[in-house]
C-alpha cells in the first residue's frame, strides 16, 4: 500500500516516515503543499497523511484540492495531523474532506491502527483479518497463512498478495501493483512485478487460491461464494 506524507517539520517526517516504511508501506514524503498537490495529481496513493500548516499551499487548501478532482481522487483516505488543537481547525478539515484526525504530538502505534483503519474502510474490510478460503491474511503483520500454517512470503509477495485480497474479485494491472508497491526511490520494473506473481501464484496453489491472469486486465483473486444450503 502507497502512502503519501505531506510534513513540514524534518524531526517528525523522518520519524513517521522510518516508522511506516518498517511497516512495509511505499511512502513518499514531501514538505510543502504545493509539492503535494503536485504528486496528487500524478500518482495514486492508498492514503494521504496531511498536516494543516505548510508552506507554499496550506494543507486545508491542498485538501479542498483533491477533492474537487475525479472520482478516484475523491476517494482517496485522507488522515490530518495538526498542532492545532482549537475545535474550530478540526472542524474545518473534517468538513473539507478529512476522514480522521491527529493532534500533534501523537505515538506512533496510534497514527498506524489509524492508517489501518481508514485503509480497511476504504476497501470495506472489517477487520485486520482477511480471510479468504483457506487462506488468511494479517493486514497487522502482513503474515498470511493456510489453513493454519504460516505462508513464506517476501515482503513484495505480501505487499501484491495484500492488495489482490483487498481488490478480491476485481483485476488489478501490473502498473497498478507497481503503483501500489513502489515509491518514488523504488527502481522495481514491470517485469519484477511478473516474477512475484509467479512465486505467490506456486505459494498460494495448496491452499486452493488462484491468482488468475486477465489478458490486457491484469490478476485477480477470486472473490469467495458463499456456500448455499440446499
Amino acid at each position: 500500500m502507497r502512502i503519501l506524507l505531506v510534513e513540514d517539520d524534518a524531526e517528525l517526517g523522518g520519524a513517521v516516515s522510518a516508522s511506516l516504511k518498517r511497516e512495509h508501506y511505499a511512502l513518499d514524503w514531501v514538505t510543502d503543499g504545493m509539492a503535494a498537490s503536485a504528486a496528487l495529481s500524478t500518482s495514486d496513493y492508498d492514503l494521504v497523511i496531511l498536516d494543516l500548516g505548510l508552506p507554499k499551499m496550506s494543507g486545508l487548501n491542498v485538501l479542498k484540492q483533491l477533492r474537487s478532482r475525479g472520482e478516484t481522487q475523491r476517494a482517496v483516505p485522507v488522515l490530518v495531523t495538526t498542532a492545532m488543537d482549537a475545535v474550530h481547525d478540526r472542524v474545518e478539515g473534517l468538513d473539507a474532506g478529512a476522514d480522521d484526525y491527529l493532534v500533534k504530538p501523537f505515538a506512533l502505534d496510534e497514527l498506524h491502527a489509524r492508517v489501518r483503519a481508514l485503509i480497511r474502510r476504504r476497501n470495506a474490510a472489517s477487520s485486520n483479518m482477511i480471510e479468504h478460503g483457506n487462506l488468511s491474511f494479517d493486514l497487522t503483520s502482513r503474515q498470511a497463512a493456510a489453513s493454519g500454517m504460516p505462508l513464506e512470503l517476501s515482503v513484495r509477495e505480501a505487499g501484491i498478495l495484500e492488495v489482490l485480497l483487498l481488490r478480491a474479485g476485481r483485476a488489478v494491472t501490473k502498473e497498478q501493483l507497481l503503483e501500489k508497491l513502489c515509491a518514488w526511490d523504488s527502481d522495481i520494473s514491470l517485469n519484477a512485478i511478473e516474477v512475484y506473481v509467479h512465486r505467490l501464484r506456486k505459494k498460494l496453489e495448496p491452499a486452493g487460491v488462484q491468482v488468475r491472469t486477465f489478458r490486457g486486465l491484469g490478476y485477480c483473486i477470486d472473490k469467495v461464494r458463499p456456500v448455499v444450503p440446499v
